[in-house]
């Protein structure tokens, strides 16, 4: 029987006193809940499946509040009058970004360096693992300025595709899109720096909330839209011009898998790519290694497999309106 079972974070006050599961267990029997002792046992001895899918250190996992808060830091820095007290002068918005920034550098650190666990190759002592996360932390946040210049395009390309947007603190603030890549921005330098497990965490965080998901080693460029955005995917080899805008419901996805001799499945590019100036519509798929050429248009509901010219307009056939009489030709 197990010797020490650690009680920690328990909401519920009566947990509070089980120091050891030899505890536990003498509670429960006196109180004869033995599905609940019988269970509590089984479920505290890992299997051999569980042993060989975690990492083989001890250190702590990932954070998820952390992760969330690092994005939100992000944020703060990235649009300090929206998301953070309005400041319009030039010295206090410098102390405020500072204080976020150094915050940021902090957190980042300590969760890439419990991310570094999933890297195989990546196992050194434990000092060796925090210099490395801070010099990938030091690494992303020398990239910022180029973060908010490309989020501001972003803005941009919103703001500029949808006659319903009043200014642009609506986008800012309410477009689901602006949140998405906020993250997916983030996610994806860290995904250059080869940081492990935290760039999927942070677009899956934006993909919960807003129903787009977006792989962070996708390519996107600037000026980037999407409207209403909800079930739009973008697969992780995808790359993306600049310009180019989508609308709900499209799948920019692979086709079909290839295998090694050994039957596993290899990371190749396998996602389309979308050149500069192109607008797909809603519930269009485009699958496989495609291209779509430059000032493109892709209609509605189209199943594409196949490469598209620059210029082309790729569109449904036009429905067919039949009339029968006395219900002849049903």
């Amino acid at each position: 029987m197990a010797t020490l079972w650690v009680v920690r974070n328990f909401a519920s006050k009566s947990f509070a006193e089980y120091k050891t599961f030899s505890n536990f267990a003498a509670i429960m029997e006196k109180k004869g809940n033995d599905i609940l002792l019988k269970n509590v046992e089984l479920l505290s001895k890992l299997t051999e499946q569980e042993v060989s899918m975690m990492p083989a250190t001890e250190a702590p996992l990932p954070s998820i509040e952390m992760v969330k808060k690092i994005v939100a830091l992000v944020k703060n820095i990235i649009f300090p009058d929206y998301f953070n007290m309005r400041q319009p002068d030039e010295a206090i918005r410098s102390y405020y970004i500072g204080v976020h920034m150094e915050e940021l550098h902090r957190l980042l650190t300590k969760q890439i360096a419990h991310g570094l666990q999933f890297c195989e190759d990546c196992f050194h002592s434990k000092a060796d693992v925090y210099d490395k996360a801070e010099r990938l932390s030091l690494k992303f946040i020398d990239a910022l300025p180029e973060i908010k210049r490309l989020l501001y395009t972003d803005v941009q390309a919103m703001f500029d595709n949808d006659p319903a947007a009043p200014n642009y603190g609506e986008v800012i603030f309410c477009y689901p899109v602006m949140n998405t890549m906020t993250h997916y921005r983030v996610a994806h330098k860290l995904h250059e720096l080869e940081v492990p497990v935290i760039p999927r965490i942070i677009t899956e965080l934006a993909h919960s909330k807003t129903g787009i998901d977006i792989h962070p080693g996708a390519q996107i460029g600037e000026y980037f839209a999407i409207d209403h955005g909800t079930g739009v995917v973008i697969g992780e080899t995808c790359i993306i011009g600049h310009h180019v805008t989508l609308y709900q419901g499209v799948t920019l996805g692979a086709k079909s898998f290839k295998y090694d001799e050994q039957g596993n499945m290899l990371n190749v590019p396998r996602h389309p790519i979308i050149e500069d100036y192109v607008t797909v519509y809603s519930n269009a798929s485009i699958l496989g290694r495609i291209t779509i050429g430059h000032h493109s248009t892709i209609g509605g509901n189209i199943w594409l497999t196949h490469d598209v010219p620059p210029y082309s307009r790729i569109l449904q056939s036009k429905a067919v309106d039949a009339s029968f009489n006395g219900g002849l030709g049903i």
